[in-house]
């Protein structure tokens, strides 16, 4: 008998183990339940500790315990364990003081494998289970980041793969599923309408939708964010957590992470803030928060950060207790403030983002400044996909240089041109010498 099973979230009734993500008694969202005691007094006949996670290879299968995976699955792509690393220059910039360098951390899944974003993650559990009930077609509907992976993960499984994206979606994100041989559906209609549309399509088809039938299996790939997160720190929680929200999942799954931890022993209890981010221009989750309200209030989506551009999010009920709960917030950003905080984390820490990160980090600033963050706290942003994905939204923010020939002279005219001459006397008297010369 498999130690996990969905389980209604309002009523409570148990559905075993099968592609349906409602109950049908109540109509409210399915979700998967473990039996703590079981994990926690043994695993495949080991008891599950830090040292026997930390002995695994370096992705997110060290986590399988933990996974609704089906007995016997194999994975066939190292996932997961990007990189946590500290971030004191945009600390600096985001907190105006030196105090939170040491404290401020960027949990970077813009390098995940294979398709650059933390959607690997939650599309290699679903297909997983996708498999074991028998799909020979798996689809999706998606704002870019879950198109991609389900198409690359699809064709490494062998699966056929439909994909359903809006008519306007960013054209690197549209070529990043084409390349894997997926059929690709644009919809004229923004990400809400192309959801309703798979749901009917799901009751139609025997296909294995991920964020449909599948959901349930598909969102628990999101906690092992928060488990390496835990682990990468010392397993220890953060303060604070500073999440990009679209349909709202994560953030309440990361949270899931850290309750997990806890009660299997592997991290000591902490109370952990959860700030949730969205863009301006699609902020029903936000708005919901800053209102004091808790229902969701569905917006039309009109931002560049498409991948957040979700205007009804399934989760976002739950987004909204898992941030009010923790005692932390939300904030919104303007698109030119997304534009601004990719600019600001390449250039202080060398990552290139997409929009959903630019919308953590610009979040993350009016977070410092309202006093919602602390300095000495330590804090963790997650930064969700690859800024390659999304380089429209850059065009024409850098202008192209000339070109100079290729002489000395030339370049050390260049210079003298581009640098401040009080300031750099050494390297204008070399510029000065070198025309003299000549090239």
């Amino acid at each position: 008998m498999s130690y996990y099973e969905l389980r209604c979230r309002e009523c409570g009734r148990s559905w075993g183990n099968q592609p349906r993500s409602i109950c049908d008694e109540c109509f409210s969202p399915l979700e998967i339940v473990y039996d703590y005691d079981t994990l926690r007094a043994q695993a495949n006949g080991n008891a599950l500790t830090r040292e026997r996670i930390s002995q695994r290879p370096p992705n997110m299968w060290r986590y399988a315990d933990l996974l609704p995976l089906p007995q016997g699955f194999q994975p066939r792509l190292p996932v997961g364990f990007t990189p946590l690393f500290q971030a004191p220059h945009l600390a600096e910039r985001l907190n105006g003081t030196t105090a939170a360098r040491a404290n401020l951390y960027i949990k970077n899944d813009a390098v995940c494998l294979p398709t650059l974003s933390f959607k690997d993650r939650v599309v290699a559990v679903a297909l997983a289970n996708a498999r074991a009930f028998g799909f020979e077609t798996v689809s999706c509907s998606s704002t870019g980041n879950l198109a991609n992976a389900v198409a690359a993960h699809a064709a490494r499984e062998g699966l056929k793969a439909w994909i359903f994206i809006p008519a306007d979606l960013e054209p690197a994100k549209i070529l990043g599923t084409n390349v894997f041989g997926a059929k690709v559906v644009r919809i004229s209609g923004n990400y809400d309408q192309v959801n309703r549309l798979c749901s009917q399509i799901a009751d139609e088809h025997r296909w294995g939708f991920v964020n449909v039938n599948l959901r349930p299996y598909y969102a628990e790939g999101s906690k092992t964010v928060g488990f390496e997160i835990a682990e990468q720190l010392g397993w220890r929680l953060p303060d604070n957590l500073v999440c990009p929200m679209a349909g709202g999942s994560l953030i309440t799954k990361i949270k899931k992470a850290f309750d997990e931890l806890t009660k299997l022993g592997l991290v000591e209890a902490k109370e952990v803030k959860f700030f949730g981010a969205q863009a301006t221009g699609c902020s029903p989750i936000s708005t919901a928060v800053k209102t004091g309200s808790c229902e969701i209030e569905p917006q039309k989506p009109n931002t560049i950060a498409r991948s957040l551009a979700i205007g009804n999010p399934a989760d976002g009920h739950y987004a909204i207790k898992t941030i009010k709960g923790s005692g932390g917030w939300s904030e919104d950003v303007s698109d030119p403030e997304v534009i601004d905080s990719i600019r600001l984390l390449a250039e202080t820490e060398g990552i290139f983002t997409e929009t959903a990160g630019g919308v953590t980090v610009g979040c993350a600033a009016k977070l410092y400044r309202q006093d919602r963050i602390l300095p000495e706290e330590t804090t963790v942003l997650c930064v969700t996909g690859n800024g390659l994905k999304t380089t429209d939204v850059l065009a024409g923010v850098y202008r192209t240089e000339r070109p100079i020939a290729p002489k000395l002279a030339e370049f050390e005219s260049y210079l003298r041109q581009s640098l401040d001459v009080a300031e750099v006397p050494g390297i204008v008297a070399a510029a000065e010498e070198a025309e003299q010369v000549g090239a």
